[in-house]
């Protein structure tokens, strides 16, 4: 009964802080609620498309209210371009020009009333979209449980360090085995199809996913060859799993795979201007 209840509470840890990173990470939609000529809204704007398409941006008002799109793209000297919202029921309508793999949009939203008063939705703040590459079921599905399973078990390795009838090192190898799995042979394919290279960590580069992954992976080394030879290594199983979880609230895809337009043979085309 105790394993059972340390198993439930490791699963709660590890899936818990996995979904936490997730939702606080860069990529997730941006959700908020704005007030436009007396009608109270709420939004969700995308953060993160596939290069297959246009990211479509839908916001759910009634009439009379109109809006628009601002957008560029980013860190370029480009001029921001307008685009109308179209309207489909109680629906206004836009889309955002698709980009190349790792290629990033500044956009804002904005609605008016009768008045033809803009509103910015998310006032000053600029949302920043970043595309990426397909990457294929087979990938994406095994990375996802290897990493859930990593974390799990990491937990459990963490709470086997309290109890004096259990040897940590036993979950601390399961725990390495599978981050490895899931951070450095599925991650990198990740990487690969999502955004090209397989790895822009240190050394190499600053993608702060690749560089978590490192960073975690030493910890686990470090703690297994403190408990070589039957050795329990509490403390430094413990560590391993601390410091792993204390990494992982960094949420995910922060300073993650960047298309640097000005680096582009030749030029990148303009972004079509539309104008209401």
């Amino acid at each position: 009964m105790k394993k059972t209840l340390l198993w439930i509470l490791a699963f709660i840890i590890g899936a818990g802080t996995m979904v936490y990173q997730r939702m606080t990470g860069p990529t997730y939609p941006k959700r908020g609620t704005v007030t436009v000529a007396g009608t109270v809204l709420k939004y969700k704007l995308p953060r993160s498309m596939v290069i297959v398409a246009d990211a479509r941006v839908t916001i759910k008002a009634p009439e009379p209210l109109t809006g628009y799109l601002e957008f560029k793209r980013y860190k370029t000297d480009d001029d921001w371009t307008r685009m109308t919202l179209e309207r489909k029921g109680d629906t206004l309508l836009g889309a955002l020009p698709k980009q190349p793999r790792a290629g990033k949009l500044l956009y804002k939203v904005y609605l008016a009333g009768a008045d033809g008063a803009g509103v910015s939705l998310t006032g000053q703040e600029e949302v920043i979209i970043r595309f990426r590459g397909m990457v294929p079921i087979w990938v994406l599905i095994p990375h996802v449980l290897a990493m859930l399973l990593a974390m799990v078990v990491a937990a459990r390795a963490g709470l086997a360090a309290f109890d004096k009838n259990s040897n940590p090192v036993t979950y601390a190898k399961w725990a390495a085995v599978l981050f490895f799995v899931a951070g450095f042979i599925l991650g990198p394919a990740m990487q690969y199809f999502g955004f090209g290279p397989l790895w822009t960590g240190f050394p190499l580069g600053h993608d702060m996913t690749d560089n978590k992954t490192l960073v975690v992976m030493i910890g686990w080394i470090v703690a297994l060859m403190a408990g070589r030879k039957g050795k329990a290594a509490r403390g430094w199983v413990l560590g391993a799993a601390l410091l792993m979880f204390i990494v992982f609230l960094i949420p995910h895809s922060v300073l993650g795979s960047e298309l640097d337009y000005g680096k582009m043979t030749p030029p990148a085309a303009a972004v079509p201007i539309k104008q209401p």
